[in-house]
């Protein structure tokens, strides 16, 4: 027989992961982790408690999301956490591969043009529009600052390239769900688009 109950131990930890007592919320689902293995709420429990401790500001959304996908599937629910818990660790070792290259070396890895050498093209006069569709059409554009790409993504919502920026976005916003600049970004898109409506 098993030394705790299960469910009251995960409704425990839920409570403490809601009052932002994410290093007891952690010990609770790993200890229901420990005594039952394939609890999956536990293993995505143990994550996202994880997630918050190291402060990443998108594991109390995550937290609330997979809540609200319990209440209409708990079979689901599961599976699509699992899911985009592992989406994430994938996306996170790939960008710390690249980052843990020196910047020579990720640029002939990436094979495109850095932002800067692109708004620099921008500051001599040339329309965002016309060079931006060159530009796409033989070459990337490499960004390798948060304040570049919320300028980039702010260039493409002003000039009509809606599709794209809000690709961008949900992307970004996947990874960074509370980001104040994304969520505003956001926003005016949301706006263009009604606009154009």
């Amino acid at each position: 027989m098993n030394g705790i109950s299960k469910h009251k131990t995960l409704s425990q930890a839920k409570e403490y992961f809601s009052k932002s007592d994410y290093k007891t919320a952690l010990e609770k689902f790993a200890r229901v982790l420990q005594e039952f293995p394939n609890s999956k709420e536990a293993y995505n429990g143990v994550i996202l408690s994880e997630m918050a401790l190291s402060g990443e500001g998108g594991a109390e959304a995550l937290f609330d999301y997979y809540e609200v996908l319990k209440d209409e599937d708990k079979e689901s629910a599961d599976k699509i956490m699992s899911d985009i818990l592992q989406t994430m660790d994938d996306a996170v070792d790939r960008v710390g591969e690249i980052f843990a290259k020196p910047l020579k070396d990720r640029l002939e890895y990436e094979d495109g043009i850095l932002y800067e050498d692109f708004k620099a093209i921008l500051d001599r006069g040339a329309g965002f529009k016309e060079t931006f569709e060159n530009i796409m059409f033989s070459t990337r554009v490499i960004i390798t600052q948060k304040e570049d790409f919320v300028d980039f993504l702010d260039k493409l919502i002003e000039n009509d390239f809606e599709e794209m920026a809000l690709s961008y976005l949900e992307n970004a916003l996947s990874i960074y769900p509370s980001d104040k600049l994304l969520r505003k970004l956001l926003k005016k898109l949301a706006k263009s688009k009604k606009s154009e409506d």
